[in-house]
Protein backbone atom coordinates (compact mmCIF):
# COMPACT_ATOMS: atom_id res chain seq x y z
CA UNK A 1 0.00 0.00 0.00
CA UNK A 2 1.00 3.68 -0.70
CA UNK A 3 2.61 5.83 2.41
CA UNK A 4 2.56 9.01 2.82
CA UNK A 5 6.12 10.79 3.29
CA UNK A 6 6.81 13.88 5.20
CA UNK A 7 2.64 14.18 6.27
CA UNK A 8 0.55 12.27 8.77
CA UNK A 9 -3.13 11.44 8.67
CA UNK A 10 -3.77 14.29 11.17
CA UNK A 11 -1.61 16.71 9.13
CA UNK A 12 -3.86 16.33 5.93
CA UNK A 13 -7.18 16.51 7.88
CA UNK A 14 -5.96 19.96 9.74
CA UNK A 15 -4.74 21.05 6.14
CA UNK A 16 -7.48 20.73 4.12
CA UNK A 17 -10.11 22.24 7.18
CA UNK A 18 -7.54 25.14 7.64
CA UNK A 19 -6.90 25.58 3.59
CA UNK A 20 -9.32 23.69 1.79
CA UNK A 21 -8.54 21.64 -1.53
CA UNK A 22 -6.86 21.22 -3.47
CA UNK A 23 -3.67 22.41 -1.92
CA UNK A 24 -0.14 22.20 -2.67
CA UNK A 25 1.95 20.82 0.27
CA UNK A 26 5.51 21.81 0.45
CA UNK A 27 8.40 20.43 3.42
CA UNK A 28 11.30 23.03 4.58
CA UNK A 29 13.18 19.77 6.04
CA UNK A 30 13.22 17.93 3.05
CA UNK A 31 13.98 20.77 1.01
CA UNK A 32 16.90 21.68 2.90
CA UNK A 33 18.12 17.81 3.66
CA UNK A 34 18.06 17.68 -0.67
CA UNK A 35 19.71 20.79 -0.87
CA UNK A 36 22.74 19.76 1.49
CA UNK A 37 22.70 16.67 -0.55
CA UNK A 38 23.15 18.32 -3.79
CA UNK A 39 26.16 20.34 -2.12
CA UNK A 40 28.14 17.52 -1.46
CA UNK A 41 28.38 16.36 -4.72
CA UNK A 42 31.67 14.66 -5.76
CA UNK A 43 34.17 17.40 -8.14
CA UNK A 44 37.57 17.64 -8.48
CA UNK A 45 37.73 21.23 -8.95
CA UNK A 46 35.20 23.20 -7.52
CA UNK A 47 31.50 23.01 -7.56
CA UNK A 48 27.87 25.77 -8.29
CA UNK A 49 25.11 23.55 -7.59
CA UNK A 50 21.89 25.94 -9.28
CA UNK A 51 18.41 25.75 -8.88
CA UNK A 52 16.29 24.92 -11.86
CA UNK A 53 13.61 27.28 -10.47
CA UNK A 54 11.20 26.16 -13.70
CA UNK A 55 10.61 22.76 -11.45
CA UNK A 56 8.88 24.75 -8.80
CA UNK A 57 8.82 28.44 -8.46
CA UNK A 58 7.09 29.12 -5.65
CA UNK A 59 9.35 32.29 -4.01
CA UNK A 60 9.41 30.50 -0.41
CA UNK A 61 10.87 27.83 -1.90
CA UNK A 62 13.52 29.38 -3.72
CA UNK A 63 14.42 31.29 -0.39
CA UNK A 64 15.00 28.16 1.36
CA UNK A 65 17.48 26.77 -1.05
CA UNK A 66 18.78 29.63 -1.86
CA UNK A 67 19.85 30.98 1.62
CA UNK A 68 20.91 26.70 1.97
CA UNK A 69 23.46 27.79 -0.75
CA UNK A 70 21.89 27.21 -3.68
CA UNK A 71 22.32 29.56 -7.22
CA UNK A 72 19.86 29.36 -9.48
CA UNK A 73 19.17 28.35 -13.28
CA UNK A 74 16.13 30.12 -15.08
CA UNK A 75 14.58 29.53 -18.09
CA UNK A 76 13.31 32.45 -19.09
CA UNK A 77 13.69 36.21 -18.48
CA UNK A 78 10.70 36.26 -16.73
CA UNK A 79 11.65 33.09 -14.37
CA UNK A 80 15.46 35.39 -13.30
CA UNK A 81 13.34 38.24 -13.15
CA UNK A 82 11.05 36.05 -10.22
CA UNK A 83 14.51 35.48 -9.64
CA UNK A 84 15.43 38.70 -8.40
CA UNK A 85 11.88 39.66 -6.86
CA UNK A 86 12.43 36.21 -4.38
CA UNK A 87 15.95 37.64 -3.34
CA UNK A 88 18.02 36.28 -5.71
CA UNK A 89 21.26 37.99 -6.06
CA UNK A 90 21.27 38.67 -10.30
CA UNK A 91 25.20 37.18 -9.95
CA UNK A 92 23.63 33.96 -9.00
CA UNK A 93 21.19 33.12 -11.54
CA UNK A 94 22.30 31.66 -15.23
CA UNK A 95 19.69 32.49 -17.98
CA UNK A 96 19.08 29.73 -20.45
CA UNK A 97 16.20 29.78 -22.41
CA UNK A 98 14.37 28.43 -25.61
CA UNK A 99 14.11 32.10 -27.00
CA UNK A 100 16.07 35.11 -26.70
CA UNK A 101 14.37 37.17 -23.50
CA UNK A 102 13.14 40.73 -24.96
CA UNK A 103 14.74 42.35 -21.69
CA UNK A 104 17.98 40.34 -22.12
CA UNK A 105 19.98 44.02 -22.00
CA UNK A 106 18.62 45.03 -18.80
CA UNK A 107 19.03 41.76 -17.30
CA UNK A 108 22.59 41.14 -18.41
CA UNK A 109 23.86 44.60 -17.42
CA UNK A 110 21.79 43.92 -13.36
CA UNK A 111 24.21 40.99 -13.57
CA UNK A 112 22.67 37.76 -14.76
CA UNK A 113 24.40 35.09 -16.50
CA UNK A 114 24.00 34.25 -20.28
CA UNK A 115 23.36 31.27 -21.24
CA UNK A 116 23.44 31.17 -25.45
CA UNK A 117 22.13 28.30 -26.67
CA UNK A 118 21.27 28.75 -30.31
CA UNK A 119 23.77 30.25 -32.95
CA UNK A 120 21.27 32.91 -33.24
CA UNK A 121 21.45 33.92 -29.36
CA UNK A 122 24.98 33.98 -29.40
CA UNK A 123 24.65 36.38 -32.16
CA UNK A 124 21.94 38.95 -30.64
CA UNK A 125 24.51 38.61 -27.09
CA UNK A 126 27.36 39.92 -29.23
CA UNK A 127 25.28 42.58 -30.73
CA UNK A 128 24.25 44.03 -27.88
CA UNK A 129 27.23 43.24 -25.59
CA UNK A 130 30.55 43.55 -28.24
CA UNK A 131 34.07 42.77 -26.01
CA UNK A 132 32.19 40.64 -23.02
CA UNK A 133 31.97 37.01 -21.94
CA UNK A 134 29.46 34.61 -21.67
CA UNK A 135 28.55 31.11 -21.61
CA UNK A 136 27.38 28.57 -24.44
CA UNK A 137 24.68 25.76 -24.31
CA UNK A 138 26.22 22.91 -26.83
CA UNK A 139 24.54 19.82 -28.05
CA UNK A 140 26.95 16.95 -27.31
CA UNK A 141 25.33 14.87 -29.43
CA UNK A 142 24.08 12.17 -26.95
CA UNK A 143 21.86 12.70 -23.37
CA UNK A 144 19.53 9.97 -21.51
CA UNK A 145 16.07 9.82 -20.16
CA UNK A 146 13.30 7.83 -19.60
CA UNK A 147 11.28 9.19 -22.73
CA UNK A 148 11.75 11.18 -25.46
CA UNK A 149 10.23 13.61 -23.88
CA UNK A 150 12.85 14.17 -21.15
CA UNK A 151 15.94 13.37 -22.92
CA UNK A 152 17.35 16.67 -23.87
CA UNK A 153 20.46 15.86 -25.32
CA UNK A 154 21.31 14.01 -28.88
CA UNK A 155 19.72 14.51 -32.18
CA UNK A 156 16.10 14.38 -31.59
CA UNK A 157 16.75 17.49 -28.99
CA UNK A 158 16.29 21.43 -29.99
CA UNK A 159 18.25 22.61 -26.99
CA UNK A 160 21.53 23.58 -27.31
CA UNK A 161 23.78 24.39 -30.32
CA UNK A 162 24.23 21.04 -32.03
CA UNK A 163 28.44 20.06 -31.57
CA UNK A 164 29.37 19.94 -35.27
CA UNK A 165 28.60 24.04 -35.19
CA UNK A 166 31.49 24.92 -32.84
CA UNK A 167 33.64 26.38 -35.92
CA UNK A 168 29.98 28.99 -35.96
CA UNK A 169 30.86 29.42 -32.50
CA UNK A 170 34.10 30.61 -32.65
CA UNK A 171 33.58 32.76 -35.96
CA UNK A 172 30.63 34.59 -34.14
CA UNK A 173 32.75 35.02 -30.86
CA UNK A 174 35.85 36.26 -33.24
CA UNK A 175 33.44 38.92 -34.63
CA UNK A 176 32.11 40.29 -31.83
CA UNK A 177 35.36 39.90 -29.52
CA UNK A 178 33.40 37.31 -27.19
CA UNK A 179 34.65 35.46 -24.80
CA UNK A 180 33.20 31.98 -23.70
CA UNK A 181 33.89 31.90 -19.92
CA UNK A 182 31.46 28.66 -19.34
CA UNK A 183 30.16 25.69 -21.18
CA UNK A 184 26.85 23.97 -20.80
CA UNK A 185 25.30 21.06 -21.30
CA UNK A 186 22.10 18.56 -20.10
CA UNK A 187 22.49 15.28 -20.33
CA UNK A 188 18.69 14.19 -19.64
CA UNK A 189 16.72 13.15 -16.74
CA UNK A 190 18.70 9.32 -16.73
CA UNK A 191 20.84 7.92 -13.72
CA UNK A 192 22.97 5.71 -15.74
CA UNK A 193 26.49 6.58 -14.13
CA UNK A 194 28.58 5.10 -17.35
CA UNK A 195 26.22 7.52 -19.67
CA UNK A 196 26.87 10.21 -17.21
CA UNK A 197 30.71 9.56 -17.15
CA UNK A 198 30.78 9.45 -21.11
CA UNK A 199 28.64 12.43 -21.81
CA UNK A 200 31.10 14.45 -19.18
CA UNK A 201 34.02 12.87 -21.62
CA UNK A 202 32.39 13.88 -24.54
CA UNK A 203 31.49 17.86 -23.27
CA UNK A 204 34.72 18.12 -21.92
CA UNK A 205 36.61 17.42 -24.76
CA UNK A 206 34.43 20.44 -26.53
CA UNK A 207 34.68 22.90 -23.29
CA UNK A 208 38.22 22.32 -23.40
CA UNK A 209 38.09 23.60 -27.14
CA UNK A 210 37.53 26.99 -25.89
CA UNK A 211 40.52 28.42 -24.36
CA UNK A 212 39.02 30.90 -21.63
CA UNK A 213 36.50 28.43 -20.28
CA UNK A 214 36.65 28.06 -16.69
CA UNK A 215 33.58 26.10 -15.65
CA UNK A 216 31.60 22.69 -17.65
CA UNK A 217 27.66 22.62 -16.34
CA UNK A 218 26.67 19.33 -16.80
CA UNK A 219 22.75 20.24 -16.40
CA UNK A 220 20.37 18.74 -14.03
CA UNK A 221 18.07 15.83 -14.39
CA UNK A 222 18.68 13.21 -12.08
CA UNK A 223 15.83 10.38 -11.39
CA UNK A 224 14.10 10.42 -8.20
CA UNK A 225 11.99 7.56 -6.99
CA UNK A 226 8.45 8.83 -6.04
CA UNK A 227 6.70 5.11 -6.55
CA UNK A 228 7.79 2.53 -3.87
CA UNK A 229 10.37 0.17 -5.53
CA UNK A 230 11.75 3.20 -7.81
CA UNK A 231 15.07 3.77 -7.47
CA UNK A 232 16.90 7.41 -7.12
CA UNK A 233 19.94 8.57 -8.42
CA UNK A 234 22.56 7.88 -5.60
CA UNK A 235 24.71 11.16 -6.59
CA UNK A 236 27.59 10.36 -4.84
CA UNK A 237 27.82 7.58 -7.10
CA UNK A 238 27.13 9.83 -10.47
CA UNK A 239 29.64 12.27 -9.04
CA UNK A 240 32.80 10.09 -8.61
CA UNK A 241 32.02 9.11 -12.57
CA UNK A 242 32.41 12.97 -13.06
CA UNK A 243 35.27 13.61 -11.01
CA UNK A 244 37.28 10.85 -12.63
CA UNK A 245 36.00 12.46 -16.22
CA UNK A 246 37.06 15.69 -14.82
CA UNK A 247 40.78 14.35 -13.53
CA UNK A 248 41.45 12.93 -16.61
CA UNK A 249 41.21 16.05 -18.72
CA UNK A 250 43.13 17.99 -16.14
CA UNK A 251 45.74 15.59 -16.75
CA UNK A 252 45.60 15.89 -20.71
CA UNK A 253 44.99 19.28 -20.99
CA UNK A 254 46.09 21.34 -18.05
CA UNK A 255 42.79 22.50 -17.33
CA UNK A 256 41.01 22.51 -13.62
CA UNK A 257 38.05 23.12 -14.83
CA UNK A 258 34.82 23.89 -12.12
CA UNK A 259 31.60 21.76 -12.13
CA UNK A 260 28.45 23.46 -12.38
CA UNK A 261 24.74 20.92 -12.00
CA UNK A 262 21.59 22.18 -11.70
CA UNK A 263 18.99 19.81 -10.44
CA UNK A 264 15.24 20.90 -10.02
CA UNK A 265 13.22 17.64 -9.81
CA UNK A 266 15.77 15.66 -7.32
CA UNK A 267 15.34 18.94 -4.93
CA UNK A 268 11.72 19.51 -4.99
CA UNK A 269 10.02 16.15 -6.11
CA UNK A 270 9.56 14.42 -2.86
CA UNK A 271 9.20 17.72 -0.87
CA UNK A 272 5.99 18.30 -1.72
CA UNK A 273 2.53 16.73 -2.18
CA UNK A 274 -1.39 18.13 -2.85
CA UNK A 275 -4.21 17.38 -0.67
CA UNK A 276 -7.36 16.93 -2.91
CA UNK A 277 -11.10 15.36 -1.74
CA UNK A 278 -12.71 13.02 -3.23
CA UNK A 279 -15.75 14.34 -4.66
CA UNK A 280 -17.69 11.63 -5.93
CA UNK A 281 -17.16 7.31 -6.42
CA UNK A 282 -18.33 5.98 -9.65
CA UNK A 283 -18.10 2.65 -10.91
CA UNK A 284 -18.68 1.10 -14.90
CA UNK A 285 -20.57 -2.23 -13.79
CA UNK A 286 -18.87 -5.38 -12.68
CA UNK A 287 -16.45 -5.78 -15.86
CA UNK A 288 -15.71 -2.34 -15.23
CA UNK A 289 -13.90 0.25 -13.15
CA UNK A 290 -14.27 1.96 -9.96
CA UNK A 291 -13.28 5.23 -9.99
CA UNK A 292 -12.45 8.17 -7.48
CA UNK A 293 -13.44 11.78 -8.87
CA UNK A 294 -11.30 14.42 -7.18
CA UNK A 295 -11.09 17.71 -7.28
CA UNK A 296 -8.16 17.99 -8.25
CA UNK A 297 -6.22 16.28 -11.22
CA UNK A 298 -4.26 18.45 -14.29
CA UNK A 299 -4.89 21.70 -13.32
CA UNK A 300 -2.38 20.66 -10.23
CA UNK A 301 -0.25 18.26 -11.88
CA UNK A 302 -0.38 17.57 -15.73
CA UNK A 303 2.52 15.24 -15.16
CA UNK A 304 0.43 11.69 -15.34
CA UNK A 305 -1.65 12.92 -18.63
CA UNK A 306 1.67 14.42 -20.59
CA UNK A 307 3.77 11.05 -19.43
CA UNK A 308 2.03 8.78 -17.67
CA UNK A 309 3.95 9.56 -14.61
CA UNK A 310 3.23 7.84 -11.65
CA UNK A 311 3.19 9.35 -8.19
CA UNK A 312 2.03 8.12 -4.64
CA UNK A 313 -1.62 7.98 -4.19
CA UNK A 314 -3.14 8.02 -0.68
CA UNK A 315 -6.67 8.05 1.04
CA UNK A 316 -6.90 9.89 4.08
CA UNK A 317 -10.54 8.94 5.51
CA UNK A 318 -11.85 12.35 6.60
CA UNK A 319 -12.25 11.18 10.23
CA UNK A 320 -9.81 8.38 11.80
CA UNK A 321 -11.04 4.28 11.26
CA UNK A 322 -10.06 1.54 10.38
CA UNK A 323 -11.25 0.51 6.48
CA UNK A 324 -10.66 -2.17 3.67
CA UNK A 325 -8.64 -1.97 0.77
CA UNK A 326 -10.41 -1.37 -2.85
CA UNK A 327 -8.91 -0.87 -6.31
CA UNK A 328 -9.13 2.13 -8.21
CA UNK A 329 -8.87 4.61 -10.48
CA UNK A 330 -8.70 8.15 -9.84
CA UNK A 331 -9.39 10.80 -11.80
CA UNK A 332 -9.50 14.62 -12.13
CA UNK A 333 -12.11 17.42 -12.15
CA UNK A 334 -11.32 18.38 -15.72
CA UNK A 335 -13.98 17.37 -18.36
CA UNK A 336 -10.97 16.05 -20.46
CA UNK A 337 -10.80 12.02 -21.01
CA UNK A 338 -7.02 12.56 -20.13
CA UNK A 339 -7.48 13.49 -17.04
CA UNK A 340 -6.43 10.60 -15.13
CA UNK A 341 -3.66 10.16 -12.15
CA UNK A 342 -3.60 6.40 -12.35
CA UNK A 343 -2.14 5.90 -15.86
CA UNK A 344 0.20 2.34 -16.83
CA UNK A 345 3.21 3.87 -16.40
CA UNK A 346 4.95 5.67 -18.73
CA UNK A 347 1.75 5.05 -20.77
CA UNK A 348 -0.83 7.85 -20.80
CA UNK A 349 -2.99 5.95 -23.07
CA UNK A 350 -2.99 3.34 -20.59
CA UNK A 351 -4.95 2.70 -17.48
CA UNK A 352 -3.45 0.59 -14.20
CA UNK A 353 -6.06 0.60 -10.93
CA UNK A 354 -4.17 1.54 -7.87
CA UNK A 355 -5.13 -0.92 -4.30
CA UNK A 356 -6.24 2.22 -1.93
CA UNK A 357 -7.81 2.36 1.05
CA UNK A 358 -11.26 2.04 0.72
CA UNK A 359 -12.83 5.41 0.03
CA UNK A 360 -15.61 7.30 0.80
CA UNK A 361 -16.85 10.79 -0.51
CA UNK A 362 -15.31 13.64 1.36
CA UNK A 363 -11.76 11.72 2.39
CA UNK A 364 -8.64 13.09 1.26
CA UNK A 365 -6.84 11.56 -1.39
CA UNK A 366 -3.00 12.84 -1.08
CA UNK A 367 -0.80 12.90 -4.40
CA UNK A 368 2.74 12.38 -2.92
CA UNK A 369 6.02 13.54 -4.94
CA UNK A 370 4.01 16.28 -6.20
CA UNK A 371 7.14 19.14 -5.61
CA UNK A 372 8.59 18.99 -8.75
CA UNK A 373 6.26 20.15 -12.61
CA UNK A 374 3.24 20.09 -10.62
CA UNK A 375 2.27 23.71 -9.31
CA UNK A 376 5.21 24.91 -12.10
CA UNK A 377 3.96 23.14 -15.09
CA UNK A 378 0.25 22.61 -14.66
CA UNK A 379 -2.88 23.12 -17.01
CA UNK A 380 -3.91 26.68 -15.30
CA UNK A 381 -7.11 27.24 -15.33
CA UNK A 382 -8.56 24.56 -17.50
CA UNK A 383 -12.20 24.38 -17.01
CA UNK A 384 -11.94 27.80 -15.40
CA UNK A 385 -10.63 26.34 -12.14
CA UNK A 386 -8.53 28.53 -10.18
CA UNK A 387 -5.05 28.31 -9.39
CA UNK A 388 -4.63 26.17 -5.74
CA UNK A 389 -3.17 27.58 -2.72
CA UNK A 390 0.24 26.56 -1.51
CA UNK A 391 1.45 25.86 1.91
CA UNK A 392 4.65 25.20 3.48
CA UNK A 393 5.60 23.00 6.59
CA UNK A 394 8.62 24.39 8.60
CA UNK A 395 11.10 22.75 10.77
CA UNK A 396 9.46 22.95 13.79
CA UNK A 397 6.06 21.89 11.94
CA UNK A 398 4.36 25.07 11.53
CA UNK A 399 1.88 25.23 8.58
CA UNK A 400 2.37 28.89 6.36
CA UNK A 401 0.37 29.95 3.33
CA UNK A 402 2.68 30.54 0.50
CA UNK A 403 0.43 31.47 -2.21
CA UNK A 404 -3.29 32.23 -1.36
CA UNK A 405 -6.25 30.02 -3.26
CA UNK A 406 -6.66 32.41 -7.17
CA UNK A 407 -10.32 33.87 -7.11
CA UNK A 408 -12.39 33.98 -10.64
CA UNK A 409 -12.07 37.63 -10.69
CA UNK A 410 -8.27 37.16 -10.75
CA UNK A 411 -8.49 34.60 -13.84
CA UNK A 412 -10.54 37.14 -15.80
CA UNK A 413 -8.78 40.06 -14.81
CA UNK A 414 -6.68 40.70 -18.05
CA UNK A 415 -10.11 40.00 -20.33
CA UNK A 416 -10.93 42.80 -22.89
CA UNK A 417 -14.43 42.94 -24.15
CA UNK A 418 -14.56 44.56 -27.17
CA UNK A 419 -16.80 47.97 -27.41
CA UNK A 420 -18.86 45.97 -30.40
CA UNK A 421 -19.87 43.15 -27.81
CA UNK A 422 -21.07 45.37 -24.91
Amino acid sequence: MEQLSFLDADQVREIRREFGSPVYVYDQKTLEAQADSVLNFPNAFGLTARYAMKSLPNAAVIRILTQRGLHVDASSGYEAERAMRAGVPASHIQLTAQQRPNNLKELVEQGVIFNACSLNQLRAFGALFPGQSLSVRINPGAGSGHSNRTNVGGPAASFGIWHEHIDEVHKICQDHNLTVTAMHTHIGSGSDPEVWERVALMSLDICVGFPDTKTLSLGGGYKVGRMKGEVSTDLQVIGSHVVEAFRMTAGKSGRELQLEVEPGTYLVANAGAIVATAMDIVDTGKDGYTFIKIDSGMTETVRPSMYGAQHPLVVVPAEAEDRGMGEYLVVGHCCESGDVLTPAPDDPEGLLPRTLTEAKVGDALVICGAGAYCAGMASKNYNSFPEASEVLIDREGNVHLVRQRQTLDQILVNEVVPEFLR
